[in-house]
This record gives C-alpha cells, structure tokens and sequence, in this order.
C-alpha cells in the first residue's frame, strides 16, 4: 500500500452544517421551519438530491426539480464553507500518514468548482497528492474513472490504493478500479443500503485514527 485516497463529504470534512444550511435558506426564505440539522445529516451524501428531497418533497422527476437544484447550488456556493470542519481525527490521520511517506488524495462527486475552494480553506490544498471531483473525468462514483484518474495523477497503481468513504459507492468504486476499500462508520453513511458492515468493505473503521495500524 503507498497511497491513500478519500472521499471529501462525510469521509474527511463534515460539510452537512453547510449543506444543511443552504437547504434551510430556501425553507426559510418560503417562511418554512428549518429542518433540524440531525435529520438533514444522513441525506447530505446524495446532495441536492437527498436534501431537497427531505426538505421540500421532490425529487429529479418534480417539474420544478432543476430549477430548485439551481438555487439550492447558488445557496451553496456562496456558504461552502462557513461551518464545514474537519471530523475530528483526520488532521491526525493524515499526518500519520504523511509521517510514513504516503501519499493520499480526494475523490469525490462534489464538482470542482466547490471542492478546491473547502480544500484550500481547510489547510489541505498544499498537501494532497490530487483532489479529483465528480466533474473531473466526466464520470462519478461508482464510475472507476475518477479512481484511475486520481491513481495517475499520483503515479501509484490503483491496486496500491486505499480508498476510503462512508457511502456504498465509495466501496463500488474502489472494487471497480481495483483499489482496496475501507468503509467508515462516522460519516453520513446515507439512508438507503444499509451500514458499511453490509457494503463488502475490505476494512469497517469507527474512527479516522483506527486506520493507522493497517497503514
């Protein structure tokens, strides 16, 4: 194993205070209770989907789905990354890792455009080997595509890889690119297949620091 890669939302940065956030602007803007923060959290890791769908009821075959998914995207845009922090835990484990000579990375289905900006303001920019992100290749996960494409950009063949997530695709990425994969049970872990330990992870984890002893 020489590199470790990551998936961003519910995996290394807890984004769900902003995605939940912006969601609960447009409520609040339609003079609409807010959602309460625990209940937006496990739909956050399907994005404008999951949270428009518990926040407003509709989903991409609403007429006014798109037109919601655009306000709810320039809601969010311009709150990225207010009270998005790093779960508690990874600064450590990525340290670790960089004390091992390792390399790690990110991929993730958020599209660039917002990726590298919550990257960069939160000190990872000048340390992760790449940041791949759902428009990247022009495919998501569970697509191999960005997995290859983040393995070339660090020079590491794929089968080297770690790859860790807290959503089914992460690990149906990871097989589909030949990477191993670990599924960890803090993040949002979503709300329709079950928990990791029914995902057919290579490695369940409770918290980033249980990863070190397999590095």
């Amino acid at each position: 194993m020489r590199a470790v890669l990551f998936d961003f939302d519910g995996t290394l940065a807890d984004t769900a205070p902003d995605l939940g956030g912006a969601l609960n602007h447009m409520r609040a803007a339609r003079a609409l209770e807010p959602v309460p923060m625990e209940a937006l959290r496990p739909h956050t890791s399907a994005g404008a989907r999951g949270l428009l769908k518990i926040g407003f009821g509709i989903d991409p075959d609403s007429p006014d789905y798109e037109t919601m998914r655009a306000e709810f995207l320039a809601r969010y845009g311009a709150r990225s990354c207010l009270e998005t922090v790093l779960f508690p835990g990874i600064d450590d484990l990525l340290t670790c890792i960089e004390a091992k000579r390792l390399l790690w990375g990110i991929v993730t289905n958020k599209p660039e455009r917002y990726t590298l900006p919550i990257v960069d303001a939160l000190g990872l920019s000048g340390r992760a080997g790449c940041v791949v992100g759902g428009d990247t290749t022009g495919h998501a996960k569970p697509h191999p595509a960005p997995m290859f494409e983040a393995a070339r950009r660090i020079d590491v063949p794929p089968e080297s890889c770690w790859y860790v997530g807290d959503d089914l695709r992460d690990v149906q990425a990871a097989r589909a690119s030949g990477m191993r994969s670990v599924a960890v049970a803090y993040g949002y872990l979503g709300t329709e297949n079950g928990g990791p330990g029914d995902w057919n992870a290579d490695l369940v984890i409770q918290r980033p620091l249980d990863l070190v002893p397999h590095l």
